[in-house]
């Protein structure tokens, strides 16, 4: 087939990309602290800028940069969701050729250090590979602007030692896998929830409920599937908090298999494992309400 049409621009967008911002809170000699990366992305009128060469739309990647540095010394930092919407909100609003602006926010954590039993006031050790995330999108529909948000967490690296089987699965000429009625189930764990509403939303409290609830959920599930196990992950979550229209998982299985000892006359059940890295399992599972609202541009980036 030959195609003899015009060609033309399609799609395009256009942000700063990974921007470390630390804010310190100094209001009182107990200090807190807030970790984050932060990418921004506007949508809007600016084709010449593509198909011309000429920018005059084009709000510069370096000043979006220099407005999340601005913002992150604001009151709305204190929640990063929060953040992330007055963020793109302010493009959206002041920028006139945006029509669409998205502000995506991971947060990396910090613990504080504890000397003599007690916390300390002004230091941390960094946390672990977990990361929460957060994205907001402004825009403008019709004559109004609309905002999405998305919640979440990414590198929540989890195993259970027992209580996980699989069996009864498929079979065809090129399987080989032996089915067990005992396994480790080990993942790392991306979620992200999507808020029905912007408004009034305890951000960090939804966030640690919503992050007991998966964690919780994968413990005690005997699973027989990590199809299954994803189901019931975000059904808890779902039904714990009735402001979120739908989660999305994604979890790899991260297999960990019997180390063959019994060549050297040692029995292992069990207890000494490979960690085989790749390849792996990659599950993915979308829970919602039947009556969640249209996801609009909550997952447009």
């Amino acid at each position: 087939m030959e195609l003899t049409g015009p060609i033309v621009l399609s799609d395009h967008r256009y942000g700063k990309a990974e921007n470390r911002i630390v804010r310190i809170y100094r209001e009182t000699t107990r200090h807190e602290i807030r970790d984050l990366n932060v990418s921004t992305v506007l949508r809007g009128d600016f084709d010449t800028a593509y198909t011309a060469g000429e920018p005059g739309n084009v709000l510069p990647t370096d000043t979006q940069k220099q407005t999340a540095y601005a913002f992150a010394k604001t009151p709305t930092l204190r929640a990063i969701e929060d953040y992330a919407l007055a963020l793109a909100e302010h493009f959206v609003t002041e920028i006139e050729p945006v029509t669409s602006a998205r502000v995506e926010v991971d947060e990396y954590g910090w613990r504080r250090v504890r000397v003599g039993g007690a916390e300390h006031d002004h230091t941390w050790v960094r946390g672990g590979a977990e990361v929460r995330t957060a994205a907001a999108t402004v825009a403008e529909v019709g004559a109004q602007q609309q905002a999405w948000v998305v919640g979440g967490v990414k590198d929540l690296t989890i195993l259970k030692s027992t209580g996980s089987e699989f069996t009864d699965f498929l079979i065809d000429d090129f399987t080989v896998l032996a089915p067990t009625d005992d396994r480790i189930l080990a993942t790392s764990l991306v979620a992200q929830w999507r808020f029905a509403s912007s408004v009034g939303v305890a951000w960090d409290e939804v966030f640690a409920g919503v992050r007991t609830r998966l964690v919780e959920t994968f413990a005690t599930l005997h699973s027989k599937a990590l199809q299954q196990t994803l189901f019931e992950m975000g059904k808890a979550a779902l039904q714990a908090y009735p402001t979120l229209a739908e989660i999305r998982l994604t979890a790899p299985n991260k297999h960990h298999i019997d180390y063959d000892l019994a060549r050297f006359g040692i029995e292992n059940r069990g207890e000494v494992l490979y960690a085989d890295d790749r390849p792996y399992g990659m599950i993915h599972a979308t829970v919602a309400r039947a009556d969640a609202p249209e996801a609009g541009f909550a997952w447009i980036r």
